[in-house]
């Protein structure tokens, strides 16, 4: 079986036309003769486009295209009614998405996933909890302060994430296990410090809660996005992809389909 992966679309956030993203998205998908999609998130910064994006990949691939929404994703504008938990109920009800929704592959095989949140843990120490949950530094605030609202502190909401992943992973059994986040579970993929802006910042990039559970399931594959660079390593028999498009500035040509075909990772099971 063989499956792709990539996440950090931003499909609304250049001035590309979002059906160029569907397009080679679709085209690259077919010519890999992909059995599944995996998308770590981020495909946009509101739900109804994410939507959109996630039923015109699934309709033209006839494949199983599976989701799990980034920050991006649950981002609201000030004058919606919605809150972020009424779109975090919408993508539950998603087919796509495997937000407490396992996908069982096989008897072998399944895989679970979840947004994850990110705890503070990776942040340089001399930053006080009270001064990270403000998400200001430097005259930069941290977006998902502004457009998110979980009512819940960041470090609670991390933990209740992981422990839904923890059940989901209980309904598995003893299969070999494919997790999907969006925030970074694994502390190679924070930026290196020291560094002037991300010993603040590290702080919502990735989380410690998840450390447990590579050590209690028979996790074989970790896929993740958030960060935004492409990076993948194999440590205690777990192999960690990280398959982020990022924002137009950062690629590394000026070609969105070779981008794109650059970015999609691909694996058998």
């Amino acid at each position: 079986m063989k499956i792709g992966v990539i996440s950090d679309l931003h499909i609304d956030r250049e001035h590309i036309e979002q059906r160029r993203y569907e397009e080679i998205l679709i085209g690259e998908t077919k010519k890999h003769k992909l059995d599944i999609l995996l998308i770590a998130g981020d495909v946009a910064s509101h739900y109804e486009i994410t939507t959109r994006f996630l039923e015109k990949i699934s309709e033209e691939t006839q494949i199983n295209v599976l989701f799990v929404p980034g920050n991006h994703d649950y981002w609201l504008k000030a004058e919606e009614a919605l809150s972020t938990k009424d779109v975090y109920e919408h993508y539950k009800q998603l087919p796509q998405s495997i937000l407490e929704s396992p996908f069982i592959i096989d008897d072998e095989w399944a895989i679970v996933g979840h947004s994850g949140w990110y705890d503070y843990t990776y942040a340089d120490a001399r930053f006080s909890d009270e001064k990270l949950a403000r998400g200001k530094f430097y005259g930069g605030t941290w977006q998902d302060k502004l457009k998110i609202n979980w009512e819940l502190h960041d470090r609670e909401l991390s933990k209740i994430f992981a422990d839904k992943v923890k059940t989901d992973l209980e309904k598995v059994g003893d299969r070999k296990i494919i997790l999907m986040t969006h925030v970074v579970t694994h502390r190679r993929y924070a930026v290196p410090m020291p560094h002037r802006l991300f010993d603040y910042f590290n702080a919502f990039i990735g989380t410690s809660d998840f450390d447990d559970i590579y050590q209690q399931y028979p996790i074989k594959y970790s896929i993740m996005g958030h960060v935004h660079f492409r990076y993948q390593f194999i440590q205690n028999s777990v192999t960690y992809i990280c398959a982020c498009l990022g924002y137009e500035r950062e690629w590394r040509t000026d070609d969105i389909y070779t981008e794109i075909q650059n970015t999609l990772q691909i694996f058998n099971i």
